[in-house]
């Protein structure tokens, strides 16, 4: 029982991730790992949850690869409240408290992030979505008239403290090490950049409060095309007015530290647009962040699977590699890009299924590829021929 609660209470630590690649450091490069500040040690890749039917068998198939990717060196665990309608967070809880439980891990050694803003459904499509969301946010006290947007998005001080709790139970957790605003960019198709500012600095405040309670260590925002889009797109968020937001509301000790977007073959925006002003100078994403101070996570890696299919030619998307060879070379590739760009602390792959995972972490047995590498790729038209 003991030692139960103290596997809940904790969260990831310097020492313990430090513990975590000691032991798995054999077989891998020397950069393998991230070092955070000097505070976290973070593999190069995590496993992402995202995809997948909210059923029993895909719960099995996910947890069985959480399992692997941990034993095989990965100890970064990405989720949201909203993935495969909760299930997923539910996965990751069985699967590492099965980890502790084995002795394999300690909680210290493992980051598990989770994230809100897009209201969950059950396992089956609502009759009425439009009546389900507003039953799960305004009908319950949690969020005013127009604090709905997009039909399904939502994040109201008291919504997100509610997620908050609910993620924490799925994942048999006290405490989360980072928890991402979803999407917030979401807000800007039905509001004002103004009141949308207003809501961050409302969201920030209850996150802020969430760390004092030990409930979350540190937030952030994890986005789709906010962070990657133009500067005049309707969407578009600049990390600068974030940053200032948590300053807003908890002064330079505020704890927004992360961020999140997609990064790959296919989206290579964070390496290619310069879209972000810090301190008048004119930059990319990863370098924005990195002047921030922040820690970034990128997503979709392997684009959701597509980029197994081009095996460093000028296939297109939709036609299959030629041999299994052919496709782990592809994805060998992709890996590289995601997990070698200037700036990424991890780079997240979607893996449900244990053989992708025993594939994928064959990568962190190279090097890095050369930051020229990573910035020539990302200027060429997609399918050109890769050779990191």
């Amino acid at each position: 029982m003991v030692s139960e609660l103290i596997a809940k209470r904790s969260w990831a630590t310097e020492a313990g991730t430090r513990r975590f690649v000691e032991r798995h450091s054999a077989g891998k490069a020397d950069d393998a790992y991230t070092s955070v500040h000097g505070q976290l040690h973070l593999s190069s890749l995590g496993i992402g949850t995202y995809l997948g039917r909210p059923d029993d068998a895909t719960d099995a198939r996910y947890e069985a690869a959480i399992i692997e990717a941990v034993r095989q060196g990965i100890n970064v665990i990405d989720t949201a409240s909203n993935y495969r309608s909760q299930r997923s967070e539910r996965a990751v809880g069985r699967a590492l408290a099965a980890l502790i439980a084995m002795g394999e891990v300690y909680r210290s050694e493992v980051l598990v992030t989770s994230k809100a803003g897009f209201v969950p459904m059950g396992d089956l499509p609502p009759m009425d979505p439009d009546g389900w969301f507003r039953s799960q946010t305004i009908d319950k006290g949690l969020a005013a008239e127009g604090e709905l947007n997009c039909r399904c998005h939502c994040i109201a001080p008291a919504y997100l403290r509610a997620t908050l709790e609910q993620s924490l139970a799925n994942l048999q957790l006290e405490t989360l090490d980072v928890y991402f605003v979803h999407n917030p960019e979401s807000q800007l198709q039905e509001v004002s950049r103004e009141v949308f500012l207003d809501r961050m600095r409302r969201a920030f405040a209850e996150l802020e409060a969430a760390v004092a309670a030990g409930q979350i260590r540190v937030y952030g925002v994890a986005t789709w095309p906010g962070l990657r889009a133009d500067r005049a797109d309707r969407d578009y968020l600049s990390l600068a007015e974030l940053v200032q937001c948590a300053e807003d509301v908890a002064g330079s000790g505020h704890h927004f530290k992360a961020v999140q977007l997609p990064l790959s073959l296919h989206l290579p925006e964070a390496v290619a647009l310069v879209n972000q002003t810090v301190g008048g100078k004119q930059l990319n994403l990863l370098d924005a962040a990195a002047e921030l101070g922040l820690v970034t996570f990128t997503s979709g890696t392997l684009h959701q699977g597509r980029l197994t299919r081009v095996a460093g030619t000028n296939r297109p998307l939709d036609e299959d590699a030629a041999t299994p060879d052919e496709a782990r070379a592809a994805a060998h590739a992709a890996l590289q890009f995601g997990r070698s760009a200037p700036g990424v602390t991890t780079a997240l792959v979607g893996m449900a299924r244990v053989d992708h995972v025993r594939d994928n972490v064959k990568t962190l047995a190279h090097h890095r590829a050369e930051r020229e590498w990573v910035r020539a790729v990302a200027r060429r038209p997609y399918g050109a021929t890769l050779n990191p």
